[in-house]
């Protein structure tokens, strides 16, 4: 993450100048000031920046007029606007023009953090988008999305396509097929692509919760709501929202983001005026919602509003011709991190890891080669680097079920962690909650 920007503060009082350059020096940003927007522009011919705070009220060049001229010469430039009570109109205004906030006088630290905090987090994002992007432009294998086969080639040609209209998405597979690097690809392809991705595990976060942080919530909405705060729906403005596990939301939420995707507003908990909002949905989920609709588990007007385009992810075990390229390209990736020079893999290991049936999917083959690179001892990979390869692969005389499956990889996993609980969860990308959930679910018990 981006700690440190380079900022500047517009304005023509001297005490808001000095008051912001002092707040942020002692945070170690690099501060410029500019008394007028005639030099913040020429300030922004010789330096680029972050961040600029830009007074709205100014002689010879207004904020309004600077922020037009910051945005058609440097897009990139963030823009936050200082305005005082009454120049509130005036500040959505700018917002609409592209700056991101507005800035209150008197300032308050704590509403300054707050503010700073968000951008924080923008620019972070913005980095992750604009480097993917870059990636997705120079390869066709889709930054990690690694594949060679007629399945995963279908999917490639698929994504530029899907990635030109702003119609729902619903990305379907199994845990740890790359369904959200798919959505991010989506995202990396689209004209949203400057805008903001945000995901959201739908099965991680209680209902309750869930609600909030969508919608976000006004002052003493509720017990713990010190500050009103914005929820997902409206910072990802103009982006794209990836909800992954759908298919865990409540029927109350499902209600309530079906009229969100309607109506294109959302209203704060504790609030009742609505907003609008504007960004693409794209959702994953590994369950069969059309079997959890008969079931009466998933409503089916929600199903169809989310399911315009539908994109199947293969497993891993239904694509065995791209193992030796993904073992390849996970090799490559944490030798690089742990800088150990690991380069190579006997033949035999990738003929076991071909035959091996993967029940994590990718995700499982990924954490696979990363715990044989970090424990090799040598520049080359064997058998003996992989625990579950150590016994010849046995077939099952019957195609076992998905819940089965499941359950045999969390419980190796486990068993490789000693059931450490938080390891695990981190090697299966879930958290703790969760895991306890599967264990009670799968009546998995530790040996003795």
């Amino acid at each position: 993450m981006k700690n440190k920007m380079n900022i500047m503060i517009v304005d023509d009082e001297k005490i808001v100048r000095e008051s912001l350059f002092h707040w942020f020096t002692k945070l170690g940003h690099t501060v410029e000031k500019a008394s007028s927007g005639f030099e913040a522009l020429e300030t922004l011919e010789k330096n680029p920046f972050d961040l600029l705070f830009v007074d709205i009220r100014m002689p010879q060049m207004n904020g309004i007029e600077l922020l037009e001229k910051v945005k058609q010469d440097y897009p990139e430039t963030i823009v936050i606007i200082i305005t005082a009570y009454g120049s509130i109109e005036t500040a959505v205004k700018a917002m609409q023009l592209g700056a991101s906030d507005y800035l209150l006088k008197p300032f308050k630290p704590d509403y300054l953090s707050l503010v700073m905090e968000k951008i924080t987090q923008q620019i972070k994002l913005s980095s992750e988008y604009n480097y993917l992007k870059g990636r997705l432009e120079k390869i066709t294998r889709f930054d990690d999305i690694i594949g060679q086969g007629p399945a995963m080639t279908k999917i490639f040609d698929l994504i530029p396509e899907v990635a030109q209209s702003d119609s729902s998405v619903l990305l379907v597979g199994e845990t740890g097929t790359g369904k959200e690097l798919v959505a991010k690809a989506i995202h990396a392809k689209s004209k949203r692509s400057h805008f903001p991705f945000i995901p959201i595990n739908c099965g991680a976060i209680p209902d309750s919760l869930l609600e909030s942080e969508l919608f976000g919530h006004q002052k003493g909405a509720f017990t713990g709501a010190t500050r009103s705060r914005k929820g997902f729906l409206e910072v990802v403005s103009g982006g794209s929202l990836f909800l992954d596990e759908i298919g865990e939301v409540s029927s109350k939420m499902q209600i309530d983001l079906l009229r969100v995707l309607e109506e294109k507003k959302i209203t704060r908990v504790g609030n009742s005026y609505p907003t609008p909002v504007d960004f693409r949905l794209i959702s994953a989920t590994r369950q069969d919602l059309e079997q959890q609709i008969a079931a009466g588990h998933f409503r089916e007007d929600f199903f169809y509003r989310i399911n315009v385009i539908t994109i199947q992810i293969p497993p891993l075990r239904e694509r065995k011709e791209d193992i030796p390229l993904l073992i390849e390209h996970f090799l490559e990736k944490f030798s690089h991190e742990t800088a150990k020079h690991v380069d190579h893999v006997t033949r035999k290991t990738i003929e076991r890891l071909i035959a091996y049936e993967w029940p994590g999917n990718v995700r499982e083959l990924e954490n696979a080669i990363e715990r044989a690179v970090v424990l090799s001892k040598s520049r080359t990979i064997d058998l003996a680097d992989f625990s579950f390869l150590q016994s010849p692969p046995t077939m099952p005389s019957k195609p076992r079920s998905l819940r089965e499956m499941e359950k045999h990889y969390i419980q190796r996993i486990l068993e490789e962690c000693g059931w450490n609980i938080t390891r695990a969860a981190k090697i299966l990308d879930i958290n703790r909650v969760t895991l306890h959930k599967k264990i009670k679910r799968f009546d998995m018990q530790k040996d003795t």
